[in-house]
């Protein structure tokens, strides 16, 4: 069973696919590291990484946001769907072309069509010919 919604203010963006929000009530704040559901964003070093990092911020920060909790990462994140502005900011993030659907983790189907549209419009980091995923690139970054 999923936690409960939480409604709280984005107060940091890390990278494409992970926020900081202040939740809580006045006097009992608790910052929440949230990974979005669903989604891979490009690394800070790699190719669109900034770029991406820019939308996200673009579409959240410093934005009330709706946080529906799925699970905790290995890092003790938590992974989860995230709404800003009235939006979904993980199908965002794909529809602009700013992230991958996390294919290892996804169970949400409407992201493919949103990824399928974003590259064949070629957006964000599908204007690369040949854009590396972010687990690709780790996994390169891990054999060096």
């Amino acid at each position: 069973m999923p936690a409960a919604l939480l409604l709280c203010l984005v107060v940091a963006i890390s990278d494409g696919d992970t926020l900081k929000a202040r939740c809580g009530e006045p006097g009992a704040y608790e910052q929440v590291t949230v990974r979005l559901a669903e989604i891979d964003a490009p690394e800070k070093r790699q190719a669109f990484g900034r770029r991406s990092k820019e939308a996200l911020s673009a579409l959240c920060f410093g934005s009330q946001a709706a946080i529906q909790p799925v699970t905790l990462d290995r890092y003790g994140r938590t992974v989860a769907r995230v709404e800003c502005k009235g939006q979904d900011a993980g199908s965002e993030q794909v529809r602009m072309g700013m992230a991958w659907r996390f294919v290892r983790y996804s169970k949400d189907a409407s992201f493919q069509p949103l990824e399928d549209a974003a590259r064949e419009a070629r957006m964000g980091l599908w204007a690369d010919p040949e854009p590396v995923p972010p687990w690709d690139w780790r996994a390169a970054q891990r054999r060096r």
